[in-house]
């Protein structure tokens, strides 16, 4: 009996992995490109290893958040896709080409996630001209996908400059 009761949980803890898998690729295949400027940083102190640290410009203007912890930002999109910040949503519909962003707040700041960027070693030259990046968003759901230069074009990593 006990026996069934683990794979039973097995069986339940894989289907919610697939269905999250799932999820996340139906959003990569169906949702919008939409870009977020990032905000200047110096690149000795966002690169580490084989990551970098990401700050959205966003994330830099002076923006009065109120008392929510969390919540969407409005966001609207120009006609290169480029996301600007409207107002904080209030629930009403959407403008055209605006969006939602979920948002978390600390110490009256907001903050995007994700706030990191994972590449191969060695790439840390090819991903430091990074300027924007590049989300799928569908619903209230985003997710990064890459980073794009300042041209818009996506970073192409098989082609690595010298570190």
């Amino acid at each position: 009996m006990k026996k069934h009761i683990n794979l039973g949980m097995v069986v339940v803890i894989v289907a919610v992995f697939i269905f999250g898998i799932t999820q996340k690729e139906k959003l990569i295949a169906e949702g919008e490109v939409v870009y977020l400027a990032l905000a200047p940083v110096d690149p000795r102190s966002i690169m580490q290893g084989d990551y970098m640290r990401l700050r959205y410009a966003i994330e830099s203007q002076r923006i009065q958040s109120g008392d929510a912890s969390s919540g969407f930002l409005r966001l609207k999109l120009d006609e290169k896709k480029i996301a600007e910040f409207v107002n904080f949503d209030d629930g009403q519909t959407l403008g055209a080409q605006e969006i939602r962003f979920k948002y978390s707040k600390t110490r009256n700041r907001i903050n995007l996630l994700p706030d990191s960027f994972l590449f191969q070693e060695g790439l840390r030259t090819t991903y430091a001209v990074a300027k924007y990046g590049i989300f799928r968003v569908s619903g209230d759901e985003h997710l990064l996908v890459g980073l794009a230069d300042g041209d818009l074009k996506e970073i192409d990593p098989s082609a690595p400059k010298a570190d």
